[in-house]
């Protein structure tokens, strides 16, 4: 019996979302859904201080195999581009003091793996893994989903048709999958 438990982390200094999910024989479970808030703290170091301290917590708890983050975003403001990398980066520190394999996406491979849609609000998102999971309710903040939506990416990229076959090159690929060529 294969199994694999994925840690999906939403890093910010306002608010952490974090997810995990366990995966048996290819089949996704949920395990955990929430967020650590960090509103209330005006220093930003000791935000970074808990974010590792709460990502060591779950890696120390749940021991997930793999730790799957969102990569920060190119935006306009420099000041936070650097806030949320140095947020993610103490996430990643947590993950390779216990040796945990990283794993990067952008938020609209994200989005695009969850909803089909890479530029999908967090409320779609949040109904779809809502649909995929059977919740009953959807969480009030949606870091929390989004974190969840990082771990459930990760699954599908790991189980994607190239990744999870043994291609050697594209030929390879084409003579298994003929099925793939477009006849036009």
């Amino acid at each position: 019996m294969s199994e694999k438990i994925i840690l999906g982390i939403d890093p910010g200094t306002t608010v952490m979302g974090y997810g995990l999910i366990k995966v048996v024989n290819n089949e996704m479970k949920f395990l955990l859904l929430n967020e650590l808030d960090l509103k209330k703290y005006k220093d930003h170091y000791l935000k970074l201080k808990l974010i590792f301290n709460r990502t060591l917590e779950l890696i120390e708890n749940y021991h997930p195999d793999e730790l799957a983050l969102e990569a920060p975003f190119f935006g306009k403001n420099v000041q936070s581009m650097l806030k949320l990398g140095r947020a993610q980066g103490v996430a990643m520190a947590a993950g390779l003091t216990r040796e945990t394999p990283i794993f990067e996406y952008s938020p609209k491979k994200i989005k695009m793996s969850i909803t089909g849609n890479g530029n999908a609000s967090k409320e779609q998102v949040a109904k779809m893994l809502q649909n995929i999971f059977n919740f009953k309710k959807i969480p009030k903040n949606l870091d929390s989903t989004d974190g969840l939506a990082v771990a459930v990416c990760h699954y599908y990229n790991l189980n994607s048709v190239i990744n999870n076959s043994n291609y050697k090159d594209w030929n390879t690929f084409l003579k298994k999958n003929p099925d793939k060529i477009s006849k036009n």
